[in-house]
């Protein structure tokens, strides 16, 4: 071992610092955390107890530079008066909006009393004084436009069109929970805040800049007052706002396996901001091999190289991720150079499912299908479901309806089959009509009445 090789809590902030020599390494091991304890996920996010158990685990067995203590975007929006749906095996969803009929701007600042913040909050300083030193702490927010989502619903995406001033109100106000929430985090410890939004891959860049540079730019700014490095986490294929997103000034941004890693390297190294990401959730941890994930990473690192970069998943790692994945990235990550020798000989293993696709030609009536990582996890794709159900609702037996889920292994291969690139998407009668971009319930109605 090299007097060079540094890991833990002191890579990470050589690395927010520009100064880096190995790659860090952050696993987000969200509601995996539980299954690591045998814990379901509901379980965990709602006991103290169980909740750092897991967290401890995590340390324990994946070695992380850096960890995140929560990935649950539904904690501001259950103080704030939404009802979420609970699950075993992925973080709560958000089933109902208390904005949804009436534009109203709400007033309530969440406190750090209420809801589950006084479990998240003490587990945060308890992490922080059993391995703060040694490892980096996230505090994972949810994103003012993600919030605001959750409070309007899919009418929110209408208002960003019809209603810009109320949208431009609601946003600022969401903006004002997100920054209180920061400051409940540094306090507890964090070093990292991530501000997490994965919507704003939904949006286009001139919605962006009308609605969200300002925003995110104070929210960013006010971290750097609160002596913590900032981090802006997006799903989804991002691509098209990654110049504006880099605009706000985050310290870092992650991203998922939606987005090109290089071309993304390029725009944030403009900036000098640093790449987090982006090893694939279903394709390469659900349902690859260990070979699959050293191989993912060893050619990541080869093509972008060692600074300004951290290895992680593309998002929260699903709750059945295979434990010896996990430890393929981790081995590929701090033995770059080993791992790539050992995988000399390496040959992927295709998939043996088949697929048979519905014959679109001669449907007796339009089906609209919507392809997602899974619409119980991620918000992006559960708005874009949301607005082609209201849409269904809207044209009843008319048109059939269906979610196809990247957690299932047969869905992938639909996906390939389609030639899918990005998700989530709609698609009617086997088109794509809409990729990484939430249509208005009007246009997707329109689209729609074309096939009837």
């Amino acid at each position: 071992m090299t007097s060079n090789y540094i890991r833990g809590r002191e890579l990470i902030i050589q690395t927010y610092h520009h100064k880096n020599i190995n790659v860090p390494w952050v696993p987000f091991a969200g509601i995996h955390a539980g299954r690591l304890k045998g814990y379901s996920a509901t379980e965990m996010l709602v006991n103290k107890t169980k909740l750092l158990e897991c967290l401890l685990e995590v340390k324990k067995t994946y070695y992380p530079d850096g960890m995140p203590v929560i990935f649950d975007l539904q904690v501001e929006a259950e103080i704030l008066g939404c009802t979420l749906r609970w699950s075993d095996k992925a973080p709560p969803m958000v089933i109902d909006h208390p904005c949804s009929d009436e534009m109203i701007i709400p007033e309530k600042i969440p406190e750090q009393h209420e809801g589950r913040l006084p479990i998240i909050l003490d587990v945060m300083k308890s992490l922080k004084e059993e391995i703060g030193t040694q490892v980096a702490l996230f505090g994972l927010i949810c994103g003012p436009l993600t919030l605001a989502s959750h409070l309007r619903g899919t009418n929110f995406y209408i208002d960003l069109i019809s209603n810009p001033q109320y949208a431009v109100e609601l946003l600022t106000y969401t903006s004002r929970v997100t920054k209180s929430m920061t400051e409940y985090y540094t306090e507890a410890g964090m070093d990292i805040i991530a501000v997490v939004d994965p919507v704003v891959s939904q949006i286009s860049p001139t919605m962006f800049k009308e609605f969200l540079v300002k925003e995110f730019s104070s929210i960013f700014s006010h971290i750097k007052t609160l002596d913590a490095f900032s981090s802006f986490f997006v799903c989804g294929d991002a691509t098209k706002n990654l110049e504006p997103m880099c605009q706000t000034h985050p310290d870092s941004i992650f991203v998922d396996e939606n987005i090109d890693m290089v071309q993304a390297y390029k725009i944030l190294s403009n900036h000098n901001v640093i790449l987090g990401g982006n090893i694939p959730l279903a394709t390469t941890m659900l349902f690859g091999t260990q070979q699959d994930n050293m191989k993912y990473v060893v050619d990541l690192l080869e093509k972008i190289g060692t600074e300004n970069l951290i290895i992680a998943p593309g998002c929260d790692m699903p709750y059945d991720t295979p434990f010896e994945n996990v430890v393929g990235a981790i081995e590929a990550v701090q033995k770059p150079d080993l791992i790539r020798k050992s995988l000399e000989n390496y040959h992927k293993v295709e998939s043996d499912i088949l697929v048979e696709l519905p014959n679109y030609h001669t449907l007796h009536k339009p089906l609209v299908e919507v392809f997602t990582i899974d619409s119980e996890v991620c918000a992006a794709c559960g708005y874009m479901l949301a607005t082609a159900v209201d849409v269904k609702d809207m044209f009843g037996d008319k048109i059939d309806l269906i979610e196809y889920k990247w957690i299932k292994q047969e869905n992938i291969e639909r996906a390939k089959k389609l030639n899918i690139q990005h998700l989530p998407c709609i698609l009617i009668n086997g088109e794509v009509k809409y990729s990484s971009i939430i249509p208005t319930k009007d246009k997707l109605f329109s689209e729609i009445e074309k096939y009837l």
